[in-house]
């Protein structure tokens, strides 16, 4: 193989992995995670690059086609509540109760402060 043969080979690959990070950051998880903090909207935890693989995007209507772009029908939520929350609906479906039990969004905000953080 010649090395032209082999930088064409390589410019392939390199185009190939941009569009693939390009049509991935279009994705709903990648929206959902720039116009969120990343912290659960149930437990309040905090994430960083090194466990946000834990922080998932719930989708509240349970529709996983309905992504509007303003994010209106995500919530981030950690595995455990996200698990938690799955298993509630299905527990609605399964036993037909005619109400769901309603819980409140996370009112901490963890940037409170930042500007009082930010001068130390």
């Amino acid at each position: 193989m010649s090395v032209s043969q082999g930088q064409s080979k390589l410019d392939k690959v390199l185009a190939a992995a941009r569009d693939y990070k390009a049509k991935r950051e279009t994705g709903y998880r990648e929206q959902a995670l720039k116009l969120y903090p990343w912290v659960c909207g149930r437990c309040t935890r905090e994430f960083v690059h090194s466990n946000l693989r834990e922080l998932t995007v719930h989708h509240k209507d349970h529709n996983h086609d309905n992504n509007p772009s303003d994010g209106s029908n995500w919530e981030l939520l950690c595995l455990y509540c996200h698990d938690n929350e799955h298993s509630k609906f299905e527990e609605l479906i399964q036993y037909g109760a005619t109400t769901e039990t309603k819980v409140e969004s996370a009112t901490y905000n963890p940037f409170a402060n930042l500007k009082g953080m930010m001068k130390k």
